[in-house]
């Protein structure tokens, strides 16, 4: 065997070192569509978006989480593994975590402390979530912007966030009591629409608000509220140039349209400014700006905590200047309570519904009735006695776990009668 070596033996040609491959724990990760859930005693986790079945509108839910006797359930969010996202907190702090990070579990699950994530303080509670774009080379050409409970709103750069490392950031400097209810990404040529619990809302262009530089200001007033009034909500609207006659012409040709294909009644019909009503009679629009206008059409989402809602025109709520008192958003005078939602959906859309008694109901948009913001809506959720506390928006993009779409779902026993 000696012999044999040294003649026909050759050098290894090839060569074994450890592997240097830039392969991390994320490529690994399926992009999949997540429900994120948030507790206002401040759990998280992860819940595949296919374990939640479509329903009617109007049904009595299903058990979305197991939680504690004094806890409830105060946001869902909607997003990919893959996504990064920022959590504000009360201390007006952001912190940086991708979705697949976060714990997953089952509808029932509890999840898991945002303590046992995330460096918070004592005292120090997660209060707003966004999802982020996945490419962060995009982040320069966007801003980004916060809205307090108390009316304020400030623009930044979405860049500033790029980096945050694992301690947090200090992402906007808050007055006592006061805290961070909207935060959005936006560009210049777009809208903001402030939402407040009683019932009104106020439009106004995002070039309205300056960008800051620092990120430690309060901002500048966005809503000027009334007594015991506070903001729920903010929502980006697109910006559509339009003249108010226009406007109120294509309400009522849009209002009329939807009544002679079904039949719908005053409800429906979409309110017109006051100041434009006479002039829409002189407004006639071609078949062309009826078309454009239709395509740049939104519907904004209104949903009160007694589990009434509707949608609305983006048309009905006018572009006025920053800092005043808004217009009706929804009606409450009749059912009493406080409006808790406020913003843009689409036909094709989801709502998911929650109550402060852990209550869940996932609904097709299609199903909630157009109409004007003057109106009380239809019933979306049955609350028998609870209080709607938390609306998402989830865009149809997966299918459902093996039911059939809009099947109503069995009770399970636990659903609040």
């Amino acid at each position: 065997l000696i012999e044999v070596r040294d003649q026909f033996a050759i050098p290894r040609r090839t060569e074994i070192v450890d592997g240097e491959g830039d392969i991390e724990d994320e490529d690994l990760i399926p992009r999949e569509d997540m429900v994120v859930t948030v507790t206002h005693s401040g759990y998280v986790k992860r819940t595949a978006l296919t374990a939640y079945r479509t329903q009617h509108r109007g049904g009595k839910g299903r058990s979305g989480m197991a939680m504690k006797d004094e806890d409830a359930i105060t946001g869902i969010f909607a997003a990919t593994t893959h996504q990064p996202m920022l959590f504000f907190s009360s201390a007006g702090k952001a912190y940086k975590l991708k979705v697949w990070k976060l714990p997953l579990g089952n509808p029932q699950s509890k999840g898991k402390a945002f303590v046992n994530l995330l460096p918070l303080d004592k005292g120090e509670t997660i209060t707003n979530i966004l999802a982020l774009p996945e490419e962060e080379a995009a982040w320069d050409k966007l801003d980004i912007i916060f809205a307090t409970r108390s009316g304020d709103v400030r623009r930044n750069k979405l860049s500033d966030f790029v980096n945050v490392n694992r301690a947090g950031k200090i992402a906007m400097k808050l007055e006592e009591g006061d805290a961070i209810v909207g935060v959005a990404i936006c560009t210049e040529d777009q809208d903001v629409l402030l939402s407040t619990a009683s019932g009104r809302s106020i439009r106004f262009a995002v070039d309205e608000v300056r960008v800051f530089a620092g990120r430690s200001s309060t901002g500048v007033r966005g809503v000027r509220l009334g007594t015991d009034d506070s903001v729920i909500s903010m929502a980006i609207l697109r910006r559509v140039e339009a003249t108010p006659a226009e406007r109120a012409a294509y309400l009522k040709h849009a209002a009329a349209m939807r009544a002679a294909v079904s039949g719908e009644g005053e409800e429906a019909a979409v309110s017109v400014e006051e100041d434009a009503e006479d002039a829409a009679d002189e407004a006639a629009l071609t078949p062309d700006r009826i078309a454009e206008l239709g395509a740049a059409e939104e519907f904004i989402l209104t949903i009160a905590d007694t589990g009434f809602g509707k949608r609305t025109s983006s048309y009905d709520y006018r572009r006025t200047g920053r800092g005043g008192q808004g217009i009706v958003a929804i009606d409450l005078s009749k059912r009493g309570g406080k409006l808790v939602a406020s913003f843009p959906v689409e036909d094709s859309d989801q709502l998911l519904l929650v109550t402060d008694g852990g209550q869940l109901i996932r609904t097709p948009v299609a199903q909630v009735r157009i109409a004007g913001r003057n109106t009380q809506g239809v019933t979306i959720f049955r609350t028998s006695g609870e209080k709607v506390v938390s609306v998402e928006r989830l865009a149809e993009s997966a299918e459902d776990d093996g039911g059939a779409a809009g099947e109503p779902e069995a009770d399970t026993g636990s659903a609040t009668e």
